[in-house]
């Protein structure tokens, strides 16, 4: 299984690194080296989410036994996986950096950047991406040591239901590259934006109900019974787990109200709220 880690390690750095040359080189796009770069985080962000949600659906969908049944793409998909939150870190730096040196942040008149402006940009991003960031650490050194080992190959259809929590994932990308080229006020704006609204809602905050819902089915347990049925340490990380989802979704809803319901000419996107 450690092979799969290894592709992980390459795929998603390789992956980057061609869509930013292709970006740039390309005869009809000719994109800026900052421009490319924030482009093509989103792309292979909006690809692994396509083959963690594809992944999760094969998974959940051959799990008939919620708790026993097992697919060997839970762990393998994990194990792959994993590089990309790694690798999405330093992504986001570099989309900071260029966004600095691109707002004038740097030296005078283009030179040198003064002494410390690093640290003042690394300093700025963590500000900024702090819950993102977080986030992705918790994924790596928490969640995954758990799937991997804590649950013993127990669970494969929950596992497989998370993963698919990825579905909003490409409508968010979409969204920012969007606003990125001035394009907030295009009908395909707003229907991202709405299939954004409804695939968050459904994927990251109503899946915690969801799996609730599919243990009580399990178990012969109502719903509401359920909290109180499984250990205490279970319910504690799904509430950590849902906690930054429903941050994410009120920014979202508020900034879809200011999409449909403008009150000046230029609505903000739902997607701004998470750029």
């Amino acid at each position: 299984m450690a092979l799969f880690f290894v592709l992980g390690c390459i795929f998603f750095p390789l992956s980057f690194t061609v869509l930013c040359w292709g970006l740039q080189s390309h005869s009809n796009l000719r994109m800026e080296r900052a421009e490319a770069v924030s482009v093509a985080s989103k792309l292979v962000s909006s690809v692994q989410a396509v083959m963690a949600s594809t992944a999760g659906y094969i998974v959940s969908t051959s799990c008939k036994h919620v708790i026993d049944d097992q697919h060997w793409l839970s762990s393998a998909y994990t194990q792959f996986a994993v590089p990309y939150f790694i690798y999405d870190i330093y992504a986001m730096f570099l989309c900071h950096w260029h966004k600095h040196q691109v707002k004038g942040h740097g030296g005078d008149e283009g030179g040198p950047r003064a002494p410390g402006s690093t640290w003042a940009v690394a300093r700025g991003y963590l500000h900024k991406e702090f819950l993102m960031v977080l986030h992705h650490a918790v994924m790596v050194l928490v969640c995954f040591p758990l799937s991997v080992v804590w649950r013993q190959g127990k669970g494969d259809f929950f596992l497989g239901c998370l993963l698919m929590a990825e579905v909003s994932t490409p409508f968010v990308c979409l969204g920012k590259i969007l606003i990125q080229y001035k394009q907030q006020h295009t009908l395909l704006h707003k229907v991202n934006g709405a299939l954004m609204l409804i695939s968050f809602l459904c994927c990251r905050v109503l899946l915690f109900p969801y799996l609730y819902w599919a243990y009580g089915r399990h178990a012969g347990l109502p719903l509401l019974a359920v909290p109180r049925a499984i250990p205490a340490h279970i319910n504690l990380g799904a509430a950590l787990l849902l906690a930054p989802q429903l941050y994410w979704f009120f920014l979202i809803c508020r900034g879809a109200c200011r999409l449909f319901w403008p009150r000046g000419s230029r609505p903000p996107s739902p997607c701004q709220t998470q750029d």
